[in-house]
């Protein structure tokens, strides 16, 4: 008895001749929660530090879940938005922390929404150029506890106060003080170049490209009901125990909610009132979380014995006005990265786009499906066309996961990957928009299993 086994067509690599080949080898994250809940006395560094390694050791940080002995890494670079004033660089503290060597540098960048992915990309950078093998990159955000400063005068004040050295010129100062100095400055997602909030930016986003308020809750529902999905089938699984400090152990994210169309039909608009479509429904909430990933050249990984998840491929940064195109960085980054890797939309088998609020991503999938706006406004011929919604974020995405702004780039680039393998696709798509009318594209492909 003959039996013929047929093997799935490949596409091809996208390995370069003499180009190293650069790979995921595993990445983890804490559990996304809603600021304010369990975290809420932690510090960024904990959370950091959590993700990396943290005692009890049933708590499965990157160095638990890998095995890579901490004096194996050659760098550590971590992604924040919103920095803690103590620990401004976060990444060093959080290294320190989880008991890594001190001899091991680390540095800390921040890109909005993309810090993240910055923080791979450098990591992508240095073993591209021969600096290092093997780099933890990753990222963090705390809303729980945000910096609230005394407002400038009060701060000018006070500065004037310390270097008094008389008690006469002290008390001439504190008569100076009035009470108006005593109004704190509260900090906003807003766009410092425009003042505007990022969900005023979203809603007249939306209206722009006539996104209707019912799809944006649709879209929504989706997010939350493919997370639920995702969850219960298992295969969040980047997803670790942490054990909180003087808190409960928590093991899953804390936001995912599927409601109903009627429910969320009920909600008042958040930015714009009273007939702006956006909500709390619809967006992504304040999040406090998470990631890491342990980055490595290939030949690292196999001398060292890992099986790698994927490879890291090509990747583009974007920019673009901050007034009117703030949230349409995958519009522009995705057939930037295409083109740059020689591959189609229809080459692609997962997309992993960070969701900001429904609206932004249903004003992306409109603006890459309209010839008019490639030729207006991205000089471009055609259209890149969108992407299927069957290959669409399938496992839930930032409105339901949740969005920690600093540690959401990991997570896509993790979720592409084991979507990849669960799904036996080749290539994977991430993209994200970020403040200040930025953007991120990579291709992630599938380690051959």
């Amino acid at each position: 008895v003959f039996i013929i086994v047929v093997q799935p067509k490949t596409k091809k690599t996208l390995a370069k001749p003499g180009v190293k080949n650069i790979v995921l080898v595993e990445g983890v994250r804490t559990p996304f929660l809603q600021s304010g809940t369990t975290y809420s006395d932690l510090m960024p560094h904990d959370l950091a530090r959590a993700a990396l390694h943290f005692k009890p050791s049933f708590n499965r940080g990157l160095v638990t879940k890998t095995g890579i002995p901490r004096t194996a890494v050659d760098y550590i670079v971590y992604g924040t938005v919103i920095q803690e004033v103590k620990t401004s660089n976060v990444a060093r503290e959080a290294s320190l922390g989880a008991g890594f060597s001190d001899r091991i540098p680390a540095h800390t960048v921040t890109m909005a929404c993309i810090s993240s992915n910055q923080a791979m990309t450098t990591a992508v950078g240095l073993i591209a150029s021969g600096q290092c093998d093997t780099v933890v990159a990753g990222g963090v955000e705390f809303m729980s506890d945000v910096p609230i400063r005394h407002s400038r005068k009060m701060r000018k004040a006070m500065l004037s106060l310390n270097k008094a050295k008389t008690m006469g010129q002290k008390l001439a100062l504190l008569g100076k003080i009035r009470p108006s100095y005593l109004a704190p400055e509260l900090p906003a997602v807003a766009e410092f170049s425009t003042s505007e909030t990022m969900g005023h930016s979203a809603d007249r986003l939306a209206a722009a490209f006539g996104v209707s308020r019912l799809e944006q809750d649709e879209f929504a529902l989706r997010s939350h009901t493919l997370a639920k999905k995702a969850e219960d089938a298992g295969l969040l699984s980047d997803v670790i125990s942490f054990k909180v400090p003087g808190r409960e152990t928590v093991s899953k994210d804390n936001g995912i909610r599927p409601s109903s169309i009627e429910q969320m039909s009920k909600l008042k608009p958040a930015f714009v009132k009273p007939h702006g479509t956006v909500t709390a429904a619809n967006s992504s909430f304040l999040t406090d979380g998470a990631s890491a990933v342990l980055i490595m050249s290939e030949e690292k990984a196999l001398a060292m014995g890992y099986k790698p998840k994927a490879y890291l491929r090509d990747f583009v940064y974007v920019s673009q006005d901050p007034k009117d195109q703030l949230l349409l960085g995958p519009t522009y980054g995705t057939p930037k990265v295409l083109e740059k890797s020689g591959l189609t939309l229809a080459d692609i088998d997962v997309f992993e786009f960070h969701e900001a609020f429904a609206g932004q991503i249903m004003a992306n999938l409109k603006a890459m499906d309209s010839d008019w706006f490639a030729q207006t406004y991205m000089g471009r011929k055609s259209k890149v066309g969108a992407p299927s919604m069957e290959k669409f974020n399938t496992w839930g995405g930032s409105l339901s996961l949740g969005h920690p702004f600093g540690a959401t780039g990991c997570r896509l680039v993790t979720t592409a990957a084991h979507r990849l393998m669960k799904e036996g696709g080749q290539y994977g798509l991430v993209a994200a928009c970020a403040a200040g009318g930025q953007g991120h594209a990579m291709i992630v492909e599938a380690y051959p299993q």
